[in-house]
């Protein structure tokens, strides 16, 4: 089994991450898998281990000493994913039809679907505010988050001092919350080499900031905590990972490698286009070519793990080659069919 470090991010200030319709009046609570890759990225390069890491992650035909999942909401001790699709909401209860809206589910809550194990419906409640399943009566009157605007200003201080208002979506974290991601690493050595490097710059990434609006303090961190283990056990306690199938629960962007044999007429998939702009100074925030990956709950059918890929995202004129991470995270599950 692959060593795994669960990353728990615990913001002191609203993060601005950007979102798929790419309104600035809007925001997204989810940090996608190459956005986390390129983040780290930039990281290890002020920490001095960039190019060791690109040669380690950045081959196509190599596989990377880690890979990453999106970061999505915790909050106390739950950690928020979305539902595999095609599995949920539950198919029998009234439950089913209040629980439809539900974007984001606690993991032991997943594992225990998975394992088709019965539970308490009326133990739950929907945070429509958030779209997050979370304990009915519980000490959180609200979900791990909330979806607010702030009003801003661009000055001109070369014509005069103009202002030009407008309003920015943005994502508040409650208290005892924030967004958690975890990386896979390749093998034990892997783990001993760049865990401790992964450590450090996600610390070093909660200092600085994460996401848009860092010059006004958006994106910082209170602190940035550490778990080692196996993926499923972080992810589901005690109660242990579903049966393993022939379904793959994603919980990371994916590009699918070439060699990667997927059924592409089973599963329950979503397919996304991502974009973004180059971070490095070099890149001067060029934008990226966009390519399609499949989205995070999507579940493929595969005889074995889906691998993934990197894809070359250069844009025209950029002196450096930029790759997007399209590396698969995912969990195997019980699907129909599964012999």
């Amino acid at each position: 089994m692959n060593p795994a470090l669960l990353v728990r991010i615990r913001p002191s200030t609203p993060w601005r991450l950007g979102p798929e319709t790419g309104l600035l009046s809007e925001a997204a609570a989810v940090w996608h898998s190459d956005a986390v890759y390129s983040a780290v990225t930039l990281a290890l390069e002020q920490l001095g281990w960039m190019e060791e890491w690109l040669e380690a992650t950045s081959d196509p035909f190599r596989e990377p000493v880690a890979r990453f999942t999106s970061a999505f909401p915790w909050q106390r001790n739950l950690l928020y994913a979305p539902p595999p699709r095609g599995l949920w909401p539950p198919e029998t209860g009234a439950a089913r039809a209040r629980w439809k809206g539900a974007e984001l589910i606690p993991t032991q809550l997943a594992g225990a679907l998975l394992r088709g194990e019965r539970f308490d419906e009326q133990a739950w409640e929907l945070d429509g505010w958030c779209g997050c399943l979370i304990p009915a009566g519980s000490r959180s009157a609200t979900g791990p988050f909330r979806f607010l605007r702030r009003s801003c200003a661009a000055v001109d201080r070369v014509t005069g001092g103009h202002a030009l208002p407008y309003v920015t979506g943005c994502v508040q974290f409650a208290p005892a919350s924030g967004l958690w991601c975890a990386a896979q690493f390749a093998t034990q050595t892997a783990y001993a080499v760049w865990g401790p490097r992964i450590q450090a710059a996600f610390r070093l990434l909660g200092d600085s900031g994460v996401g848009g609006l860092r010059s006004r303090g958006f994106g910082r961190a209170r602190s940035v905590e550490f778990q080692a283990g196996l993926l499923e056990d972080l992810l589901f306690g005690p109660a242990g990972a579903p049966r393993p199938g022939r379904g793959w629960w994603l919980l990371s962007l994916a590009a699918p490698a070439p060699g990667d044999p997927i059924r592409w007429d089973e599963g329950d998939y979503q397919i996304i286009q991502r974009g973004g702009r180059v971070g490095s100074l070099a890149g001067g925030g060029a934008r990226k070519l966009v390519s399609r990956m499949l989205a995070e709950g999507s579940v493929v059918v595969s005889p074995r793990a889906p691998r993934g890929t990197v894809t070359d995202v250069t844009p025209e004129g950029c002196p450096h080659p930029v790759v997007r991470a399209g590396y698969a995270v995912a969990i195997s599950i019980p699907w129909p069919g599964n012999a």
